[in-house]
């Protein structure tokens, strides 16, 4: 059933109000052959799952698909790995819970980030030294351009970092189903110093997935606001990646740089440049940047999507103007 003039704001984490002109949920199978038999009538749309990575500047005059598909199922394992597979519109910290509890390695460090499974694979999410991309088998989805079903393995998906191809195939491919490929041997990534002081009290016998997974889970708790109190979309910038000689540069002007080496460069922390710039708990009306995690822009109430973006808008040109560094949003901006 295709709805008119539906209030978002209740489907996105940053509380912010739009309106779209249609909009549809998507229950079951069934209800995607209705959708891709009607969906020609439409001439933009976009698919929004938890709608926690997403920022509405104004009202979106097209039709929103909100995906319900939800399931979890093991496709095949053996001594050593395991295929587990989940739609789309799964939370994705239900998946994550499912493969901790049933001792399924790799997935552990992406506990209680917010959103979707479908949107996993978009943004090739990550945190605490893993990435998506380490744990991807395959997916399938809907090219509405091909008007027909596509599997796409992980050399097909030009992931980095928070992105893939599904960034540029956005309103013109569904994804159905993911499968993860996982370890049924025990393995940590706790690379990650935050991370790793905070089970250091641990010997590597005592340690299981339920803690870490715990562990992470109290670690984001404490830095990230609940969005149904202070609406939010997580972090808002990505961390930018410099060459060797910038680095350098920086590190002599400020020694206290908080950062992190890649194979091909060096990732300054976003939230320490703004945290530099004196944003961290800046409030400007109802638009701010959170005490406790300067990555991440809050609406206290009433803000817009265009008060928010203004209000990133200022941080970039802040971060520019002192280092000389571009911050990329990490959130989708609908304008």
């Amino acid at each position: 059933m295709i709805k008119t003039n539906i209030n978002l704001k209740n489907y996105n984490t940053f509380r912010v109000e739009a309106v779209a002109k249609f909009y549809t949920e998507l229950n079951n199978i069934k209800d995607l052959d209705f959708l891709l038999s009607n969906i020609q009538n439409y001439s933009s749309k976009i698919f929004l799952g938890g709608g926690s990575n997403i920022l509405f500047i104004n009202d979106f005059n097209g039709l929103v698909i909100k995906n319900n598909l939800t399931g979890i199922e093991i496709e095949h394992e053996n001594d050593e790995q395991v295929i587990v597979s989940a739609y789309s519109g799964e939370v994705w910290d239900n998946l994550v819970s499912f493969c901790v509890k049933n001792n399924f390695y790799g997935i552990e460090n992406l506990t209680a980030i917010p959103g979707t499974v479908g949107a996993a694979p978009v943004q090739n999410i990550g945190a605490y030294g893993t990435e998506f991309k380490d744990i991807f088998y395959s997916l399938e989805g809907y090219s509405f351009t091909k008007n027909n079903f596509i599997t796409f393995y992980k050399n097909d998906c030009e992931f980095d970092y928070r992105k893939s191809i599904f960034k540029k195939l956005r309103n013109d491919f569904f994804i159905v189903k993911v499968k993860l490929i996982l370890s049924k041997k025990k393995k940590f990534n706790l690379e990650y110093k935050s991370l790793k002081n905070a089970l250091s009290n641990f010997t590597e016998d005592e340690l299981n997935l339920q803690i870490v997974s715990q562990t992470i889970r109290e670690i984001r708790n404490s830095k990230l606001p609940d969005y149904n109190f202070l609406g939010n979309a997580g972090s808002f910038f990505k961390n930018p990646e410099v060459d060797k000689n910038t680095f350098l540069n920086l590190v002599a002007k400020y020694p206290d740089i908080s950062y992190f080496q890649t194979d091909s460069g060096y990732k300054i922390s976003a939230g320490w440049l703004i945290e530099k710039v004196g944003y961290k708990g800046k409030r400007e009306g109802d638009v701010g940047c959170y005490d406790k995690q300067a990555l991440v822009l809050i609406n206290y109430g009433n803000a817009t999507g265009n008060e928010i973006l203004n209000f990133a808008k200022k941080i970039q040109n802040e971060v520019f103007e002192k280092f000389d560094i571009s911050l990329e949003p990490e959130v989708n901006i609908i304008q």
